[in-house]
Order: structure tokens, then C-alpha cells, then sequence
């Protein structure tokens, strides 16, 4: 989304001529403060030192220019195909989003990412991405905007950078809705999931909702088997029983299916999304001609 040529000048003239600080985050993954201590016209600098984290600014006043700079290298952040692959970067703005607007900033030009778009009534965060090449340090200008009652704005976001989405040079939509999203995987992109997923999981689908906000279709999985998962996706419902939701894109078109499937993908902002899903039987299948052949790329620990 272009910026108009005066806003970007008087942005840019805020950020050289105001007064700079630089500060961290105990863990240098979130930050949390207040422009109510901030110096008038001042732009506070912070450093973001993780793959993933947060950001929280009460009552926003002045600017802020945030960096992604995270400690391990930019292949670490995920399976990419090498470590010249650019890397996404996304964040998703708070439901009650309000009083500034946040911007990216590459090669001198700042596009809009999150606007000013505070209501009574807020609707469902809108997640926005870019891309990032290796050794870019990526950077984000949060613009206070006036009001007359700042005492209930808080402009308040997550973001993650990764290594296995791809994401355009410019900003575009969420990549887990990405074309190709709904392609089936074929048996090395099956096995690499089992080895790369955030989440490897065997059970059965329950049911299959759908979720209009975000566009898609909420799978819920009655686990038999948790192999792996980032966070507690799976956490136990019962007696040595687990359940868990997965989404999916809502164009892929998923309907319950009758037996045991694995289920793999990634967690995007706290949630599951699919990858790839074959049934039990076709994936030990390929996994026992692979692990014959000497061509598996990891193991996992069968029934």
C-alpha cells in the first residue's frame, strides 16, 4: 500500500530531527511501554532480538522505530530452501487496535501496514507479511496519532519471522493462505513435514467448522497420538484423550473423513495450520519404503 509523498516526508523529518532512545526488553522479544514517559516529539528506538514476540505501546504518543534483529541467523528460523531464501516477517495487530498506525520501513520508504482504525465494534485482526532477505535488518515505525482521549488507546501487536513461508518483496496478505495451499503433498513433501512440522499428530477429525473472520475452515482432531508439538495444541481433554483445532484455507474445501490420519503444519500466532495430512496407513506406507531404501530423512517412534 503506497504512502502519500507528504506523509512520508513529515515522518521522515519527525524521525531525523526528533530526539532518539534506544531501549530492550528483558527478553529482547517483546516490549512493552507508555508514551506517557516518552520525550515530545521523540523517536523511542527498540531492538527485537527473537523470531517471535510481542509488542504493547499504551497511550501512543510520538514514534517508535522498532527493529528485527534477531540472534540466530535468518536459516535457522525455519526449513528454508537455503540460506540466501528470503525470510517472512508478520505481525497481526491487536482486535482493539488504536491510536497509531504502523508502517514498514525499507530503503528509505515507509509503507502502511496497520492504520489508525479504532471502533466501538472491532472486527477480526487482519494479519499483514513481508518479505526480508538474509543480513536485512527489517524495520517497523509505529506513528502515534492525534487524538483529544488517548487514555484508552493502545496499539498493541504480535509478530514471527520464518523461514518456510514465502512471502512477495512487497507486503502482502497472510502466506499460510498462500496458492498452492491446498495442494496435496507428495511422499517427500510428507516425510521433510514429519521431520520439520511444528506439530505431528495422529487422529481422527470430528468435525470440520468454518470460520468466516479468518476465511477458514476449523478442523477439530481427537488426538490418538501426539508426536510433537510447539505450545500445547493437544492438551489432554479427557481421560488419555487429546483434542485440538487445525485450520486450514476455507478455498481448500476440507469435509470429515471416516479414519486416522497424521496431521502436521505450523503454528502461526499461537495457532495450528494444516500442511500436510495424509491417512495413517498411506504415510506408514511411505515411511517403511523410505526407511528400506535408506532415504528417510528423520525417524519417528511407531505404535
Amino acid at each position: 500500500m503506497e504512502v502519500s509523498g507528504f506523509r512520508n516526508f513529515a515522518l521522515w523529518i519527525s524521525f531525523l530531527t526528533g530526539f532518539t532512545m534506544a531501549s530492550y526488553s528483558e527478553d529482547q522479544c517483546s516490549w512493552r511501554g507508555s508514551g506517557l514517559s516518552q520525550a515530545a516529539k521523540s523517536v523511542e528506538q527498540v531492538w527485537l532480538r527473537c523470531a517471535e514476540g510481542s509488542v504493547e505501546w499504551l497511550y501512543p504518543a510520538g514514534a517508535m522505530r522498532l527493529t528485527l534483529s534477531p540472534r540466530l541467523p535468518w536459516s535457522a528460523m525455519g526449513p528454508g530452501e537455503s540460506s540466501r531464501s528470503p525470510v517472512s516477517a508478520c505481525v497481526k495487530p491487536d482486535k482493539h487496535w488504536g491510536g497509531a498506525q504502523l508502517y514498514l520501513e525499507r530503503n528509505g520508504v515507509l509503507e502502511l501496514l496497520v492504520g489508525d482504525e479504532t471502533s466501538e465494534t472491532p472486527g477480526p485482526a487482519r494479519v499483514q507479511c513481508f518479505s526480508a532477505m538474509p543480513g536485512e535488518r527489517p524495520a517497523l515505525f509505529l506513528q502515534a496519532t492525534p487524538h483529544q482521549d488517548i487514555s484508552r488507546r493502545i496499539a498493541a501487536f504480535r509478530y514471527e519471522l520464518r523461514g518456510d513461508w514465502t512471502a512477495q518483496p512487497s507486503i502482502n496478505t497472510d502466506p499460510i493462505g498462500r496458492e498452492g495451499a491446498c495442494r496435496p503433498c507428495n511422499n517427500t513433501e510428507i516425510l521433510m513435514a514429519v521431520c520439520t512440522s511444528d506439530f505431528v499428530v495422529r487422529g481422527n477429525i470430528r468435525s470440520v467448522e468454518k470460520d468466516p473472520n479468518l476465511k477458514a475452515a476449523v478442523i477439530k482432531v481427537s488426538a490418538t497420538r501426539v508426536y510433537r508439538q510447539k505450545f500445547a495444541l493437544f492438551p489432554e481433554s479427557g481421560r488419555l484423550t487429546r483434542s485440538g483445532e487445525i485450520r486450514t484455507p476455507l478455498q481448500c474445501g476440507v469435509r470429515p473423513g471416516a479414519g486416522s490420519f497424521l496431521f502436521t503444519g505450523r503454528v502461526h500466532f499461537g495457532e495450528a495450520w494444516l500442511g500436510c495430512a495424509p491417512r495413517y496407513k498411506d504415510f506408514l506406507k511411505v515411511y517403511e519404503q523410505a526407511k528400506q531404501s535408506l532415504m528417510i530423512p528423520c525417524t519417528l517412534v511407531n505404535d
